[in-house]
């Protein structure tokens, strides 16, 4: 089965955000599927967390910046620069969700979408 060019090129997205996590240490990057769940805002959930509000701010920063590198493409939308402790990048098919871990743990995005397949992303950390 082949994949359309909007899966490919959210594909290249989802691999871009990724990489931009991993450049700042991101922590426990999870990738929630939501492709199947009817009524979702998006497509995909980026999950990660930082240590600190400095981290978190880089980490967001980081992801801007290599997904602008490798797909040209902006956030439509952003919020929680101000105080970093959760900040949401949102790339229309994918929203990322940068944490602090305590505010990822409150939050607890993983268990409320717990219907849709989530996928935990190996890395080098």
């Amino acid at each position: 089965m082949s994949i359309t060019p909007k899966e490919r090129d959210t594909q290249i997205l989802l691999n871009a955000i990724i990489e931009g996590i991993e450049r700042k240490k991101g922590l426990d990057i999870i990738k929630i599927d939501l492709t199947k769940i009817n009524h979702s805002e998006c497509n995909y959930f980026i999950i990660c967390h930082g240590n600190s509000t400095t981290q978190v701010d880089a980490i967001a920063h980081s992801v801007e910046d290599t997904v602008e590198e490798i797909t040209g493409e902006q956030a439509w939308h952003k919020d929680g620069y101000k105080n970093s402790i959760w900040i949401l990048l949102d790339y229309a098919d994918v929203m990322v969700h940068v944490f602090q871990h305590e505010a990822r743990n409150f939050y607890d995005i993983e268990n409320l979408w717990a219907d849709a397949a989530i996928e935990e992303i190996n890395t080098e950390n």
